[in-house]
């Protein structure tokens, strides 16, 4: 019998579900950026707040914690998907993997090689890596839009590539857009991240051990040169992915509580000590059964999809374009071309070698039209291309005309994606129809 609300299913229902809310958030931006509102918009972003106490606090902009702050708790559940899926997932094995990484690889390095050819030796170019990321809730988001059609096996295929590309993006932030390093505070939170690492071999996980911890991390990061998100993606590889007992030991629990409830039915079980002993047992057996690492991944993968993206979306898209220098210049350009084009000569042409070479078959009940199709949505690329576009320039006028041609970009990747896809979508009906 096929499971339907296995964890997979439910990552791609929230990434779908949570588009929805990050294009409103990025509408109302643009809204409140072009209109008398603007003002209070730049006003409330860049409002200090602060946290501690007077010897020791961290006073930023609201801005800065929601882009420091907040999205290292959303690279934090990136890293915990990473790592799932890694284990147990789509990219568990090499015969699953191979397609995957192929494409994800393709769709780096051509969107990356556009984008230097046309801005050689032009302003922007510290930019490159805006261009490699996929956004999984939006191209997700096109492909609920089609409905029940598509194949869950092309699904599958863009969930496993668009979290390679995370990957890819976490690393070249990592390694190329970081400040001056202070490696002292490095050394000390990777003792930090190996002690956690050994109690997650031995199966220990305690919040009021891992919390603390990992908040001095972040700390750490913060203060070292190198972006705090990445701690975030650290700090999730430590989480442990067993459960700390054994099932049978667990089920066991269960159905005493079971029978202890079962013996008081058709009373007022309410007013009965028995009751509640038994309820707060199986209350807890949920946690026990559930490894950390889900645990967790379901309890904050809402909270990141629903709250922290969308207010991201809300803070980051407000492109102002009525101001005396437009947003739309030739950077734009060059970033909207190389999201498009880049990422379907990539991922397509990945695609097509792996499959050709015979090191990777195509997934169930899929052809290449689709993945081409596929290959197009590629290119939408909003949260984490925005995000590396923070981080490559100062400029507020650069930082717009990135984003505009993020917007743009991402716009005719998701249109062209959903036509294509449908198209083939149609062909293999009538296919399967005449066969």
């Amino acid at each position: 019998m096929e499971i339907k609300f296995d964890p997979l299913r439910r990552f791609i229902k929230i990434k779908s579900l949570s588009s929805i809310c990050m294009l409103m958030a990025a509408i109302a931006a643009l809204v409140v950026s072009n209109t008398n509102l603007h003002t209070y918009y730049e006003q409330f972003l860049e409002l200090e707040f602060l946290i501690g106490f007077s010897r020791f606090h961290l006073s930023k902009s609201v801005l800065h914690w929601i882009n420091d702050g907040l999205m290292t708790i959303f690279f934090f559940v990136i890293g915990l998907e990473i790592k799932r899926e890694f284990l147990i997932g789509e990219l568990s094995s090499a015969r699953k993997a191979i397609l995957p990484i192929f494409a994800a690889i393709g769709g780096m390095i051509f969107p990356i090689a556009i984008f230097f050819l046309m801005n050689s030796g032009k302003e922007g170019t510290h930019g490159w890596g805006i261009t490699m990321a996929t956004d999984i809730a939006f191209s997700l988001g096109v492909l609920g839009i089609l409905g029940k059609k598509v194949p869950f096996g092309l699904t599958i295929f863009l969930a496993a590539f668009a979290i390679i590309d995370d990957l890819g993006a976490v690393l070249v932030i990592a390694v190329f857009y970081s400040s001056l390093i202070y490696w002292h505070l490095v050394a000390i939170a990777f003792v930090l991240l190996i002690g956690l690492s050994l109690l997650s071999v031995k199966n220990f996980y305690s919040r009021y051990i891992y919390i603390p911890v990992g908040l001095v991390i972040w700390l750490l990061f913060l203060e070292s040169g190198i972006h705090p998100t990445i701690a975030g993606v650290l700090f999730a590889f430590t989480i442990p992915s067993h459960r700390r007992k054994r099932l049978i030991e667990v089920i066991g629990k269960g159905k005493n509580a079971l029978n202890e409830l079962s013996q008081l039915i058709g009373q007022k079980v309410v007013e009965f000590k028995h009751h509640k002993t038994a309820i707060n047992i199986l209350d807890n057996i949920t946690s026990e059964i559930q490894s950390p690492l889900q645990h967790l991944q379901n309890k904050l993968g809402t909270m990141v999809s629903f709250l922290i993206i969308p207010l991201f979306a809300f803070a980051n898209s407000g492109i102002n374009f009525i101001g005396d220098e437009g947003a739309f210049t030739p950077l734009s350009v060059s970033i909207a071309v190389s999201l498009v084009f880049g990422k379907i000569i990539g991922i397509s042409l990945f695609s097509w070698l792996a499959i050709k070479l015979k090191i990777a078959v195509l997934p169930k009940n899929v052809d290449f039209r689709q993945i081409f199709g596929l290959s197009c949505l590629g290119g939408f690329g909003f949260t984490m291309s925005i995000f590396i576009s923070n981080l490559s320039y100062e400029s507020v006028h650069l930082q717009d005309s990135a984003k505009l041609g993020i917007l743009i970009g991402s716009l005719v990747a998701g249109v062209s994606g959903y036509l294509v896809i449908r198209y083939a979508l149609k062909r293999s009906a009538l296919s399967a129809n005449h066969q």
